[in-house]
């Protein structure tokens, strides 16, 4: 128990169509392994949000909704309590999801061959948003010097002189960088000299670890005009699965821009309950929250002790935030694919290849320790027994 929720409480998601259990044959090619890989929790959602469901749920007719003024309200009151950042009720387009989100923003933003920069090993839809809309793709690779990843912001410079728009992780996935307010400013000094678009994708802005913090970007300056923030509940309170989130965009026509995208699209984020989970969480989740981010403290601690330990040749690169984990299994001098097959089929647990976040991500696996900690410790077990075979 932690703080009076129960994290160490083992629910079984099977045959409830997760993707994370139910979509293992299709993504390992068995279904016999222990799923650590896609980003969601094994964690109930915060009793405030079941409650919310429940009560929307008595209601017998689930029609077309609104967005209503609390919506918007229990929004700003996070933002501003939690990340210091005092924003405009007008500045907020709720939107179905941070993907879709990143993709209407390249399509509203950016002309067919306009250029894109990313900043890889990075989370894969980012690749896709340029790739698959026919936008050229650049590679900003962040450089990793004494285990800590960092931006080569000479490299940035270069490429922001081409570039139209640059896609932001903030927290990084998978790399666990909570990038510091100099960093920040850095980029926004050659964001501003280039007239370059950012997209910041904060949406584990919330899960940051004791010794670091976030500083929202768009907190950051007065020259708002190329900031669009990506923000959702669905991390910070497991709730995923309900596809709302918010896009915090100061620009009148910028704003205007990617709702004219969502509407050529027919796209709506209304839902009578993602609506109610997302105020619910911002209400009344925080001391959920504050339980759970000593959880995973612990969980992160306790997953690199063992590794020190049993595995030293697995190196994890320091998280600053996010519950996943970037592990460097280099030193085993696999390819991509024995390391692959070893996991899955010699170990039987389900990581995500670090290729999948770019080739820079070769010789790494993503680890999720959003699971109870009884969980985590059969995971690193059967990866300790299968490299002592």
């Amino acid at each position: 128990m932690t703080r009076g929720f129960d994290f160490d409480h083992d629910i079984n998601r099977e045959g409830s169509n997760s993707v994370k259990y139910d979509g293992c044959q299709a993504m390992f090619g068995k279904s016999d392994v222990i799923p650590a890989w896609v980003a969601d929790m094994d964690f109930a959602a915060p009793p405030a949000v079941t409650r919310a469901l429940a009560e929307r749920a008595a209601h017998p007719i689930y029609g077309y909704t609104l967005f209503p003024d609390s919506l918007y309200e229990a929004l700003i009151d996070w933002m501003q309590r939690r990340h210091g950042w005092r924003i405009e009720r007008d500045w907020i387009l709720m939107c179905p999801g941070v993907v879709p989100s990143l993709n209407a923003a390249v399509m509203a933003l950016t002309q067919p061959g306009g250029s894109i920069i990313v900043q890889p090993p990075v989370y894969f839809p980012f690749f896709s948003a340029a790739t698959q809309t026919g936008r050229t793709l650049i590679r900003n690779p962040l450089r990793l010097e004494n285990d800590r990843y960092l931006i080569d912001f000479a490299h940035l410079e270069q490429c922001a002189q081409n570039a139209h728009l640059l896609l932001l992780c903030s927290p990084h996935n998978p790399v666990g960088r909570v990038w510091q307010p100099e960093e920040l400013a850095r980029l926004l000094e050659i964001a501003e000299k280039h007239k370059l678009i950012i997209f910041s994708d904060e949406i584990h802005a919330d899960l940051i670890y004791p010794g670091n913090r976030h500083q929202t970007l768009g907190s950051l300056t007065t020259h708002t005009t190329n900031i669009i923030t990506a923000v959702a509940p669905s991390k910070t309170f497991n709730i995923p699965g309900l596809n709302l989130s918010a896009l915090i965009v100061p620009d009148h026509s910028i704003r205007s821009a990617i709702t004219h995208a969502f509407n050529t699209l027919h796209v709506s984020a209304s839902n009578p309950f993602s609506i109610v989970a997302f105020e619910a969480a911002y209400r009344e989740g925080e001391a959920w929250l504050e339980a759970l981010l000593c959880y995973l403290r612990d969980s992160r601690d306790e997953v690199c002790a063992y590794l020190a330990q049993y595995l030293p040749e697995i190196k994890v690169i320091p998280a600053e935030g996010t519950y996943l984990l970037w592990l460097d299994c280099r030193s085993w001098d696999m390819t991509d694919a024995q390391l692959k097959h070893f996991f899955i089929h010699e170990a039987g647990v389900g990581l995500n290849p670090g290729t999948q976040f770019g080739h820079e991500g070769s010789g790494f696996m993503r680890l999720n320790i959003g699971a109870p900690r009884d969980t985590l410790m059969k995971i690193l077990e059967k990866i300790k027994r299968a490299k002592q075979r």
